[in-house]
């Protein structure tokens, strides 16, 4: 058998780095470079991320980086960095696969991302997903247990450390190639397409802890914080001209409402059927609008659909709603667009084709804060926080839930709870499993199914919070007013 250092020489020569068989030699003193001379013992690994990990644990052995979460990470990534193409290469290669066509294009990137480990594969699969059904369809349920753990030092190192800005930010297009700190991921394998999108340049990566199948994400080359207006509806229409197998969406550019890094324009895209794409229109409305379909979603957030073949007229009637939606307010409801002369509106656009048709969701948002609601009026409300209190982003308005990993046991807690067994059930969970078990008969045969499902309906409850238009008829007769004003 071989080595590690061997083995990942191999791959090296074979994969699309610059380096051929004569650069052997040279290739295996670049790693020694890196985690100290010495090949170690034979092994039985065969993939990229095993065998980096085996010469990182050499690199521990040789004395050459303590063993840390932050180094190995840093380490592993130069390592990858070497499997990797450099950024012009990754670049060429795309372009030219999408003369071919988008689609073998972005196959390419998706997997040069996966066998770099620059997606982290591994830590994805932990992830628990299951489906709920709901008033609204089929809901998307995850519990988000693939972001990496916390490195004590870097916590420790946090108080003491100097201001570092380079990167200016995890978006920002200097990522490609940083190695990384304390407290500031490694980067080295990360690789940025450039490309032009409403006539300027940006950059479109993948999410290293992908959220759904080929979770993209397009960032501004300037470092200019995230803005809806017509722009934002030029820009999502140009990418999907340029991908028309992905969908893309914009977080909210609001802070409680906006789910995101408000700090760096971006987008979020990708290939995935969300919960709400396959929502059914409620009504049809007319925006006056020749050749354009629009329509109210049944969706327990606001959703108004618009769809056309031209492109432009959905433009046209998304920036429509989006300026009329910015003054309009209706005590009714509790929707204001301004207090004391702060903005509390926006939106959620989110484009894709449907065969011929381009298809945009212009979703209302409003970040108002009461005396009653002080985490705000349309975010999840006191008694559904003990399942989700973070703000509702980009994934979840569509209806795919990015819950927090401490329920991963506190779950398992309140099914023992439920059972009737030791257990350490949250006290902020145990009125609503009161609920359950007053609702349900239990045993251990569907204890799981039913805990999953009542999470869903949470998780069902959340979106209503976040909807500025409730669906009883006191919701919706102001949706329609709202709509019988643009």
């Amino acid at each position: 058998m071989e080595t590690a250092v061997d083995k990942f020489v191999t791959l090296i020569i074979k994969s699309d780095s610059p380096y051929s068989e004569i650069d052997r030699i040279y290739v295996t003193n670049l790693i020694f470079r890196l985690i100290g001379d010495g090949k170690g013992e034979a092994t039985n690994d065969e993939e990229p991320v095993d065998l980096a990990n085996d010469l990182v644990d050499l690199a521990i052995t040789h004395g050459v980086i303590d063993d840390s979460i932050t180094n190995r990470e840093i380490l592993e990534d130069q390592l990858m960095d070497l499997l990797t193409p450099i950024p012009s290469k990754v670049n060429t290669i795309f372009w030219n696969k999408y003369n071919i066509s988008p689609e073998t294009a972005t196959d390419y990137f998706y997997k040069l991302s996966q066998f770099n480990d620059y997606i982290k594969t591994r830590a994805i699969a932990k992830n628990v997903s299951y489906e709920t059904d709901t008033q609204y369809g089929k809901l998307e349920i995850t519990v988000n247990l693939s972001k990496p753990e916390k490195d004590p030092k870097a916590i420790a190192a946090a108080g003491k450390a100097k201001s570092n800005t380079y990167p200016i930010g995890p978006l920002a297009i200097e990522n490609e190639g940083y190695l990384g700190r304390l407290g500031y991921a490694a980067r080295s394998n990360h690789r940025v397409i450039r490309m032009m999108i409403g006539g300027q340049p940006w950059g479109f990566q993948y999410s290293p802890y992908a959220y759904f199948g080929e979770h993209a994400i397009f960032l501004n080359q300037k470092h200019v914080p995230m803005a809806i207006n017509q722009q934002t509806f030029i820009n999502l229409a140009d990418i999907i001209r340029q991908f028309p197998h992905y969908f893309v969406g914009s977080n909210a550019d609001l802070p409680i409402v906006g789910g995101s890094l408000l700090a760096q324009d971006h987008y979020q895209g990708g290939r995935h059927t969300f919960p709400m794409m396959k929502a059914a229109i409620d009504r049809q409305i007319d925006l006056g609008i020749d050749g354009l379909q629009a329509g109210i979603v049944k969706w327990p957030m606001s959703t108004i659909r618009l769809a056309s073949s031209d492109a432009t007229k959905v433009i046209t009637a998304a920036n429509k709603i989006f300026l009329s939606w910015m003054n309009y307010s209706d005590e009714s409801v509790d929707v204001r667009a301004y207090t004391d002369k702060t903005r509390h509106h926006t939106v959620t656009p989110i484009a894709r084709m449907d065969g011929d048709q381009f298809v945009m969701d212009i979703v209302l948002r409003d970040n108002q804060t009461s005396a009653k609601y002080p985490d705000g009026i349309f975010h999840p409300h006191k008694d559904v926080q003990h399942i989700k209190k973070e703000n509702i982003g980009l994934i979840e308005v569509m209806g795919r839930a990015i819950l927090p990993a401490r329920l991963k046991l506190e779950m398992k807690e309140v099914e023992q709870y439920l059972l009737g067994k030791p257990n350490e059930i949250a006290d902020y969970h145990r009125e609503w499993a009161d609920t359950i078990a007053d609702n349900n008969s239990i045993d251990e045969d569907n204890v799981e199914t039913i805990v999953n499902r009542e999470v869903g309906l949470v998780f069902s409850r959340v979106l209503e919070d976040a909807g500025v238009f409730k669906w009883d008829d006191q919701g919706q007769t102001a949706f329609d007013k709202f709509v019988s004003q643009i």
